[in-house]
């Protein structure tokens, strides 16, 4: 009997924790409280560096996982003739652009995108 009642409390709980991990894995769930899965990349068009003559180097604030990462790429790259890349374990992005763009205005769409511009260095 007393099998039969651990049993009883036992099954559900892992079918609760069964159904939680596929929940997960299908819809996301990261520290951003966003559970609508992986944002989708922005891609940029034109990849060739050399159309690219101004770089700036973002030291970043708040990104915590990959869906962070590819927010703070996404909100740079929709910025005119910007290509950013961002490395989620150096907590940095690299913009390129293809004219000179003003530190306030990539600080705004970081801002914007809910992260913070640590530090700004043109080399």
């Amino acid at each position: 009997m007393t099998q039969w009642l651990i049993l009883a409390i036992l099954l559900p709980l892992v079918g609760y924790a069964l159904w939680r991990c596929i929940r997960r894995a299908r819809h996301g769930g990261g520290c951003c409280g966003t559970h609508d899965g992986m944002e989708r990349k922005r891609s940029v068009s034109d990849r060739h560096k050399a159309h690219y003559p101004y770089t700036c180097h973002l030291t970043l604030g708040g990104m915590t996982c990959e869906n962070c990462a590819r927010r703070v790429e996404n909100a740079l790259n929709a910025l005119e003739g910007v290509w950013a890349s961002v490395d989620l374990s150096r907590h940095s992005a690299i913009v390129r652009s293809k004219e000179a763009i003003s530190e306030s205005r990539l600080r705004q769409a970081v801002t914007d995108a809910g992260y913070v511009v640590l530090s700004c260095t043109k080399p």
